[in-house]
This record gives C-alpha cells, sequence and structure tokens, in this order.
C-alpha cells in the first residue's frame, strides 16, 4: 500500500476562453477574477497547499500569463510594503513566499479537459496525483480536509480515480456530469463505489454530481489516449474515466460534507454565489455587506411588495 505522502503533485487546468463571463474576462482570465479578497485561483493554490501539495502544474493557454505573474515574486512590491510598515498586506502576499514549486503547461487550444490534463503526464511522473479545476473553489470550515480524505481513501482503496461529488438542486443539476452509485449503496455513504458517469442528471433524487476535485491513478492516461474527441473536438475527462470502468477499473466517488461547498465560477450565477458568501464571511467587511444586503432586501418590498 503506497502511503499518503506519496500523493505530492496537484495539476491545475486553467486554459479555458472564459466566454460564460464575458465581458469581464475578455482581458482578465476568469481564474484571477476577485472572490472576496483573493482572485479564485489563488484560493486553489492555497487550498492545494494545505492538503500537502507542494508540486502544483497550471495547464495554461493563450493570454493567460497574468496567472503566472500572480504567482511571481514581486521583491519591489514587497519592499514598498516592508518600508512603510504595511504588515498587514505582507502578509497577504505570504502565499508567494509559502515554498511551493510551480510549473506552466501551455494548452495550444481550447481542446477539452481530458486533452489539458495529458499535457500533464511527465510532471506527473507515474505518481498518483490531484486534478483540481481552477475555476471552482472549495469552500469548507478547515481548508483542504475534503483532499485530504480524496488521498487517503484513494491510496486505501487502490482505486484508479477518486471523485469528489455533491447534491445539487435541480435547477442548477443540468450543468454538471453525474457518478452513479453501485446498487446497494447506503444513502450517507462517506465512500461509495462508481458504476457509472453520466452527462445528465439520472434522477430528481439521488443525484451526485462531480464537483472539481479528483485523485487520479496514471492509468487515466492510458485511458484519455483511447478517447474520441466529441462533436465540438474535445476530448472529455468523462469519456476517459469511463473507459476506466469499462476497463474494469475501480472508481470511487467522496461526497461533501454537510458543512463543504462547491463554487463553481464558470457562469455569473456561480460567481455571484461565490462572491457574495467570501464577502458575507470577511473579517472587516462582513457586517457591512450583510447589512446593506437587509437593506437591499428591505426596500425591494417597498417597490414590489411581499411576492
Amino acid at each position: 500500500m503506497q502511503k499518503n505522502q506519496d500523493v505530492y503533485k496537484a495539476v491545475i487546468p486553467v486554459g479555458g476562453l472564459g466566454t460564460r463571463l464575458l465581458p469581464a474576462t475578455k482581458v482578465l482570465p476568469k481564474e484571477l477574477l476577485p472572490v472576496g479578497r483573493r482572485p479564485m485561483v489563488q484560493y486553489v493554490v492555497e487550498e492545494m497547499r494545505a492538503a500537502g501539495l507542494e508540486n502544483i502544474c497550471f495547464v495554461t493557454g493563450r493570454r493567460k500569463t497574468l496567472i503566472q505573474e500572480h504567482f511571481d515574486h514581486d521583491p519591489e512590491l514587497v519592499r514598498h510594503l516592508q518600508d512603510r510598515g504595511l504588515d498587514e498586506l505582507l502578509a497577504e502576499l505570504a502565499y508567494l513566499e509559502s515554498g511551493f514549486h510551480l510549473t506552466y503547461i501551455r494548452q495550444s487550444g481550447p481542446q477539452g479537459l481530458a486533452d489539458a490534463l495529458s499535457l500533464a503526464e511527465d510532471f506527473v511522473a507515474g505518481q498518483p496525483f490531484v486534478l483540481a479545476l481552477g475555476d471552482s473553489i472549495m469552500c469548507e470550515p478547515e481548508m483542504g480536509s475534503l483532499l485530504r480524505k480524496m488521498i487517503r481513501e484513494h491510496l486505501e482503496h487502490d482505486v484508479a480515480a477518486t471523485i469528489a461529488v455533491e447534491k445539487l438542486p435541480p435547477e442548477r443539476a443540468k450543468a454538471y456530469s453525474f457518478v452513479l452509485p453501485q446498487e446497494g449503496t447506503a444513502v450517507q455513504a462517506e465512500v461509495f463505489e462508481v458504476a457509472e458517469v453520466s452527462d445528465k442528471p439520472p434522477q430528481p433524487s439521488g443525484n451526485w454530481a462531480i464537483a472539481a476535485r479528483f485523485v487520479f491513478s496514471p492509468a487515466i492516461f492510458a485511458a484519455i489516449r483511447r478517447s474520441r474527441p466529441s462533436r465540438a473536438g474535445e476530448l472529455r475527462l468523462t469519456d476517459a474515466i469511463r473507459i476506466l470502468l469499462r476497463q474494469g477499473k475501480k472508481v470511487q466517488a467522496v461526497p461533501l460534507s454537510p458543512d463543504q461547498r462547491h463554487h463553481d465560477i464558470g457562469s455569473f450565477g456561480g460567481y455571484f454565489r461565490a462572491f457574495l458568501e467570501f464577502a458575507l464571511k470577511d473579517h472587516y467587511y462582513g457586517a457591512e455587506v450583510r447589512s446593506y444586503l437587509e437593506e437591499l432586501m428591505a426596500r425591494k418590498e417597498e417597490w414590489y411588495g411581499d411576492e
């Protein structure tokens, strides 16, 4: 059995065009859109660090160089803040000093998530690894706890893939891919074996949507090579996972706990939800934001009456 520390690498794809967030993303990569006090991708990197993953590979695309600049050390800015005694702001730049190792690989075009992942095969170097989507934030009481659990379960059960999943309301479910549990899976199971992957909600109840975090064995790369492009010309990760299942390899799912939330920021709806949550939780401005929201809701009742 492999040891937990054998999983120490993470791949973060950030090459998407962000078309559903235009015009905000015409120049600025969507992964750098601010959510509260940080750009969204910084939350993802801090989550990887909290889970003990110190080697991170970004799979980037055109006009994504600003992401690399964000994580580059900036001695002039640091010196400016030091000279003025702005220790609180210096603390906000601690992610630059934390000792993690970043690698950048360029994807030639928007050819799908599986294509992006395939470019990181040499980086992974035959070891199990984490895949985390760069436009999705995990909100949890202890940062990194979901990934630590996924890694532990992945190594303990010696599976090909471990997938984070969550229950979604019907109005949001249609935008996601889903896993179907093996027959007989307990309703409250903390880990369950996956029977199939579906691109459509199987039924209104019992939907387990894929939640943007994965632990893979290197077998995923061979499965990607066996995949065929979709009608849009993209290699889809769900197709590669289906190949793993057809080959008889085990795939398991880890549901998010009730106090863990996944914010998919691929659309304005997801972006607004994430920004509101992090703004309301802000240690300095949270109370002010909450008061203003209450004021807005009261004014809405004055304008429209009870609806």
